[in-house]
């Protein structure tokens, strides 16, 4: 029978699935308007979304529920987004509506999916340990 994950393992994990969803993001992003891979580049895509991230994360304390719906993921998503584009139009990059649009639609696929998915997997693992 596989061990149980710990809460602090469990909320890095969860962290990290985000940050690198976030990434994944970005380097879709560019590689659909032929910006290409290059660090600065990415990084400076990056940032705004990492930022609203980290600010999301901290705002809606999501370790202490990593993998909830409305505790983590709504919050988390929606920090990302907002401060994300906000803090791209702060630093002179485009904002269109077409990419507002896909930005929200895109990372609540990421954020939220990713989530079901793990919640799905922590659902058989329970039913199956209590067999």
């Amino acid at each position: 029978m596989p061990t149980p994950v710990s809460a602090p393992r469990l909320a890095l994990i969860a962290a990290v699935a985000d940050l690198v969803l976030v990434l994944v993001f970005v380097l879709i992003g560019r590689g659909s308007h032929e910006e290409g891979f290059t660090l600065l580049g990415t990084l400076n895509t990056a940032w705004p979304f990492e930022v609203g991230l980290a600010l999301g994360w901290l705002v809606s304390r999501a370790w202490r529920e990593p993998l909830s719906m409305r505790r983590a993921a709504l919050p988390v998503w929606a920090s990302t987004v907002v401060i994300g584009v906000l803090l791209r139009a702060l630093s002179g990059q485009g904002v269109a509506v077409s990419f507002v649009i896909v930005t929200l639609l895109v990372l609540a696929a990421f954020l939220f999916g990713w989530r079901a998915l793990a919640g799905l997997v922590v659902t058989r693992r329970n039913r199956r340990a209590a067999q």
